[in-house]
């Protein structure tokens, strides 16, 4: 029932021993900026990531706390006064919410997000650690909780800085953004500054420090409920079992990505979900799949469940014996290492070629975006996600006026004699897609594992989008996911029939992954092209 592999035991154990390292700071670091304190980050690293790999339905992957999730919580933490038995209640419930979510089988709706709506979100998630932790890179506390106050906060801080603080903020921003690749193989950025910057810190006096953390195993809590604060609770809970659904699935996303592999939806949910029940009981901050910690996972050769158990019994191992050292990190240290992450969180490469793009979409995320920052995670999503469906419904209506208004029939397409003969000479070698009316995000969830399923035993692959009239963006970077497939095993593509305004969004958004050498005129011109290249390579 729980999976459990040994054919990959010495990769698990390096990929989990590694991103149990790289989890440490960040654990302790989210846990500081929630306002629980550094203990509970690292409880819920340990005791989400357990439960989480155990129950899960993605191998490889690694939970524990992560940005979008510790913006959430911090929020609720403050509105209930930093009661811990109304704060965890918050917490249980939410991994209730998860696995009824994973019972009922709503994991393959969770992922039907649109692109735009998730960039969005995601980047005013970053803009919003960054601005939480501007004035404690300073050495200043920000007065009061959320964006706003701590916006306002920055100039103060900045007029009247605590010159050791931001010293020693500024050396940890540099080395996590400049740490060279191959001291990163054996200390990863964030641990690096950690050490240097606390050891540092012990000469150099000045700098606010975490100061008395405590050591240990947690102890059960017991969650209560009042009618004055119910509302605050079930709002919270709600956001935080939706926001980690789909902070989880997008990894999981990412993962099947890298090691070519499907997840299960519906059970990463269920696992997720009992991860943050346990978090909650024993005093834990809640987590969801991380991105960064699940690809250090992989990379170093994690691949079963095996790895986020492994992560996890190190960030235990290391529970027992931290608080005298931990009690010494400066918050500046924890600040630049959350600067970065909130960095790492915001699309760039989608913001660098947005403009290429379709303007609504672009729209869509700036308002989403701002939505977040300004209002709440919940309105921006259930915002975006509303006005990017009430768009598809448009064009597909346009589209169907359209074509009654044109009266042209369109037949099912047959192939030419010609083309036949071409795909009897090359037998299997070419598998040929004929994708047929729009592509949405709706498709693009899966487009690029059903390409790759299909094609494991084909040289290559000739996609006709001659029946293709538009795309949206999630389309677009499925078109690149399936051509970065292929070219990781050493298979071509070759696309024809698409018209000017697809090809433009295709490669104005996607760079180097498709190539204007791809695009053919028609498919017979594809297929003679497919053949030389499977004959020339004979």
């Amino acid at each position: 029932m729980l999976g459990l592999r040994l054919d990959n035991l010495r990769g698990d154990l390096f990929g989990g021993l590694t991103a149990g390292v790289v989890a440490l700071p960040l654990a302790l670091a989210f846990g500081e900026a929630s306002g629980a304190g550094p203990i509970a980050g690292l409880y819920g690293a340990i005791i989400v990531g357990f439960f989480a790999a155990l129950f899960g339905g993605t191998g490889s992957q690694i939970s524990g706390p992560t940005g979008p999730m510790i913006v959430v919580f911090a929020g609720v933490f403050s509105a209930l006064n930093g009661n811990p038995s109304l704060v965890f209640a918050t917490v249980v419930l939410a991994g209730a919410i998860q696995v009824a979510f994973g019972v009922f089988r709503f994991g393959q709706y969770i992922k039907l997000v649109p692109y735009p709506v998730v960039s969005g979100f995601m980047t005013g998630i970053g803009c919003i650690i960054i601005a939480l932790q501007t004035s404690r890179l300073f050495g200043h506390e920000p007065e009061g909780s959320g964006t706003i106050p701590a916006l306002t906060a920055i100039p103060s801080a900045v007029l009247d800085p605590n010159w050791v603080a931001l010293g020693l903020g500024l050396l940890t921003l540099f080395i996590v953004f400049n740490w060279p690749g191959k001291l990163a193989k054996i200390v990863p950025p964030p641990l690096a500054a950690l050490i240097i910057g606390t050891v540092l810190s012990v000469f150099i006096s000045g700098a606010p420090i975490l100061g008395d953390i405590p050591t240990g195993l947690p102890s059960l809590l017991i969650p209560e409920f009042s009618s004055e604060t119910i509302l605050i609770v079930l709002e919270a809970a709600f956001v935080l079992a939706l926001l980690g659904s789909l902070d989880s699935l997008l990894t999981s996303l990412v993962a099947d990505n890298m090691t070519r592999t499907k997840h299960n939806s519906n059970k990463e949910l269920i696992g997720q979900g009992i991860g943050n029940v346990f978090a909650g009981f024993f005093g834990g901050i809640p987590g969801a799949g991380a991105t960064m910690r699940t690809v250090v996972n992989i990379r170093t050769g994690g691949q079963t469940k095996i790895s986020g158990i492994v992560h996890s019994s190190l960030l235990f191992a290391v529970l027992v014996s931290l608080g005298p050292l931990a009690a010494q990190i400066p918050h500046s240290v924890l600040a630049g290492i959350l600067v970065k992450v909130g960095y790492d969180i915001v699309d760039l490469p989608y913001l660098k070629r947005a403009h290429k793009g379709p303007r609504w979409d672009l729209a869509l995320m700036i308002l989403v975006l701002t939505l977040t920052v300004f209002v709440d995670l919940i309105t921006a999503v259930i915002a975006g996600v509303v006005l990017a469906s009430l768009a598809f419904v448009k064009q597909m209506a346009d589209l169907q006026l359209a074509k009654i208004t044109s009266q042209t029939s369109q037949t099912e397409p047959v192939l030419l004699s010609e083309e036949r003969e071409i795909l009897e000479e090359v037998h299997d070698r070419v598998t040929l897609f004929d994708f047929n009316g729009p592509l949405s995000f709706g498709a693009a969830a899966d487009l690029g594992h059903h390409v790759r399923e299909t094609t494991k035993e084909s040289s290559a692959l000739i996609i006709d989008f001659s029946r293709v009239p538009f795309l949206d963006v999630s389309a677009a970077r499925a078109v690149a996911t399936i051509s970065e497939d292929a070219r990781g095993s050493n298979k071509r593509v070759f696309i024809t029939g698409m018209n000017a305004d697809v090809k433009d969004i295709v490669l104005g958004l996607q760079g180097e992954s498709v190539s204007s050498d791809m695009f053919f005129e028609n498919r017979k011109a594809a297929l003679e092209a497919a053949r030389d290249f499977i004959l020339g390579n004979q």
